[in-house]
């Protein structure tokens, strides 16, 4: 399923974060979401929610937007707010 692998490479990203900052929780997250990624904004938080359950971003504030650029395909992480 594709949108389970841009979640889980997507939570991979946040928990490396995470660890590298000694932080305990994710507070909020930033992500832009490319025009041609082939997830809808309501989907991709669905899924998000989800797959987070159990792991340091579980209950992160999750903001996303579309990219501006019109051929951009992925996910970007743009910012992770952690708490330690």
């Amino acid at each position: 399923m594709h949108e389970s692998s841009l979640v889980a490479d997507l939570l991979e990203k946040i928990d490396v974060i995470a660890r590298q900052n000694a932080a305990q929780t994710v507070n909020a997250i930033e992500i832009s979401v490319g025009a041609l990624a082939g997830i809808g904004l309501d989907h991709l938080r669905e899924h998000f929610n989800a797959a987070a359950r159990g792991t340091a971003a579980e209950g992160a504030e999750l903001r996303l937007k579309l990219s501006d650029d019109p051929m951009s395909t992925g996910l970007l992480l743009e910012t992770v707010e952690l708490e330690r």
